[in-house]
């Protein structure tokens, strides 16, 4: 279990991956932290692979490192006041360092629990303990394009794949998971939740009109495609920028980061802006 890591920024080349890529995309994540991912504890390179079989949670709490990299910590938005009565448009600001972030309580590979009798049909008992691991990048990747389908299957399939045995028998695929009882079925989602490693996705504010709280969803994921969709075009006019004065390559101005193709453009636009003021 590896707690230290090492982030590099991200290049227009991770860039314009996430822009080209499909916001639900799993694997486009996988892509990216493993391009940025110089190392993970003791192991480096860190592959794709390896990203794959981390938990969701460490590879958002990743994402909100990088994003806090390429954008900085504040976070600004404005939404309605979902309040009937209401409905004015609040505008919503945090920082992404108060996000708060929740670790594993228990760290294992693989966890067990016993379903109460309650949960247990009869002539069940047999079946009481059961094994299962936590949801992964892999199981973003083959279920993210189902959930926004079917989420009730999506959530069946990831048991599935997430349950390693339920009693004396193997992974339990479908059929043996239909005959649980849904309270066996909640038990075990609720046991894995509250093992599971955490970064809140729900943001509180408060609507400045009619003064009460509400909750506002914060997607990691999305928010973080949102960030980088929202200036794809301007990507491609920084590297057109920099090409036309420098002479620099396509491929010498995306593989610089975020903030050092930032800087040029500032000190290129400064001189442009002295070159214009003395010739008028």
């Amino acid at each position: 279990m590896h707690r230290q890591f090492e982030l590099t920024a991200m290049t227009g080349r991770e860039e314009e991956l996430l822009v080209r890529g499909n916001t639900e995309s799993a694997s486009i994540v996988t892509d990216v932290l493993s391009r940025c991912l110089r190392t993970l504890g003791t192991i480096s390179p860190v592959t794709p692979e390896v990203v794959r079989g981390m938990l969701v949670a460490d590879r958002h709490f990743l994402l909100l490192q990088l994003r806090r990299a390429a954008f900085g910590d504040l976070v600004r938005g404005s939404l309605l006041c979902p309040w009937p009565d209401c409905g004015r448009r609040v505008s919503l600001e945090f920082s992404l360092a108060h996000v708060p972030v929740e670790e594993a309580s228990r760290r294992a590979p693989v966890h067990s629990m016993t379903l109460s009798a309650e949960a247990l049909g009869d002539g069940e008992a047999a079946c009481a303990e059961v094994h299962f691991r936590l949801p992964d990048g892999s199981d973003q990747e083959e279920l993210s394009g189902l959930l926004a389908e079917n989420e009730a299957r999506a959530l069946t399939l990831l048991l599935s794949r997430c349950i390693t045995r339920i009693g004396p028998y193997g992974p339990p695929g479908e059929q043996r998971l239909a005959a649980l009882s849904p309270q066996a079925r909640a038990e075990i989602e609720e046991r894995m939740e509250r093992l599971a490693p955490k970064v809140e996705q729900t943001v509180e504010t408060e609507c400045a009109e009619c003064a009460r709280t509400f909750l506002v969803p914060f997607d990691v994921q999305r928010f973080f495609f949102g960030d980088l969709r929202a200036d794809a075009a301007l990507l491609y006019r920084e590297v057109h920028h920099l090409a036309f004065h420098y002479h620099w390559s396509e491929r010498e101005i995306m593989d610089m980061p975020r903030d050092k193709r930032r800087t040029y453009i500032d000190l290129l636009d400064n001189v442009l802006v002295e070159v214009q003021s003395h010739g008028t």
